[in-house]
């Protein structure tokens, strides 16, 4: 194992719990992030798949690209079938939850939520639904909600053969296993590992995969970390940095040719977390700085995007370094 995706060296850790099983099956609830700190994407690197449960629409489509062997359900699970309100924290997705004071957390950081009436099933009800037959591992980061999940998974049935799951509360390291952790043991399963962050459990009858769990936790520079290579654009190390530059250069080649609506996608996107320009104010940045002689130009109303002959000669002048207009 060269790069550790998750947030905690987990997947550090169930390697060596499931190092010499060529495939399996997990179930992933709270996935976030299809690669960065995700806990199953090193297991599907090697060829496994699994059902993976994120609420937020826009991480659950990215799975669809990045994993599409995966089965993906892009609403709540808990201990019912029917609605939930769903607390979407903007920017900072790593707090929203169906447990509101958990999101609401998150105004400490800056960030605010949104509330949602969405979908929520039983896990076993989906599992049922989908077919799923054994559960290599189970792993669960739903920001305080991690009881109510359980509630909702029938472990007479269903019986991951390690769980996973996150065991503090949000925005603190504060134990929070006391609230579930008692019906686990008493359902057949027992702790094996702790990181201070996840709290791993093996089936009783599984017990040997216990012994495969090290006595503590692995030295944080045990293997290399996702975010320690940043943005492949700007690090020479980073192991795709190769495939961005040249998908940089084939992009700003292409400027010319793409749709004003693919345009103002990129843009919006790019804002990112950083409230960059969005909207109306895109409008001052397609111009670009250059000088352009002619007055009163007005964008065009219909199109997306401003794409007026400032806009265009913005995109040309880019492009031309890239496209092989500029000979030397």
């Amino acid at each position: 194992m060269r790069i550790s995706y998750a947030q905690r060296l987990e997947d550090y850790h169930l390697e060596g719990v499931f190092a010499e099983q060529e495939r399996g099956f997990y179930i992933d609830i709270g996935g976030g992030h299809p690669v960065a700190d995700n806990v199953s994407f090193h297991f599907y690197l090697r060829g496994w798949r699994g059902l993976v449960v994120e609420p937020q629409q826009a991480l659950a489509r990215a799975y669809a690209t990045v994993r599409p062997r995966d089965l993906v359900i892009d609403h709540p699970v808990g201990d019912r079938d029917g609605e939930v309100l769903f607390h979407r924290v903007e920017r900072l997705h790593g707090f929203s939850s169906i447990v509101e004071e958990k999101a609401r957390g998150a105004k400490a950081f800056g960030a605010d939520y949104r509330s949602e009436k969405r979908p929520i099933r039983r896990l076993s009800s989906i599992i049922d639904e989908r077919k799923i037959g054994a559960i290599d591992f189970l792993k669960i980061d739903v920001e305080g909600a991690e009881g109510i999940v359980l509630a909702g998974l029938d472990l007479d049935r269903h019986r991951p053969r390690v769980m996973c799951i996150e065991a503090v509360e949000p925005g603190s390291m504060a134990d929070a296993s006391a609230a579930w952790e008692p019906g686990l043991l008493a359902r057949g399963y027992r702790m094996a590992f702790t990181d201070d962050l996840n709290r791993f459990y093996v089936a009783d009858e599984e017990a040997a995969l216990a012994e495969r769990f090290p006595p503590a936790p692995a030295s944080w520079d045990v293997v290399k970390h996702l975010y320690e290579y940043g943005k492949a654009g700007e690090n020479e190390e980073h192991p795709d940095r190769e495939l961005t530059m040249r998908l940089v250069a084939g992009l700003l080649a292409s400027l010319p040719e793409l749709s004003p609506a693919f345009l103002r996608g990129l843009l919006e996107k790019s804002a990112g977390t950083e409230g960059l320009e969005r909207g109306p104010e895109l409008r001052k940045l397609l111009r670009g700085k250059a000088d352009f002689p002619r007055k009163g130009l007005q964008a065009v109303p219909e199109e997306p995007l401003p794409l007026d002959d400032a806009a265009r000669a913005a995109l040309g002048r880019i492009a031309a370094a890239y496209d092989g207009g500029m000979i030397f």
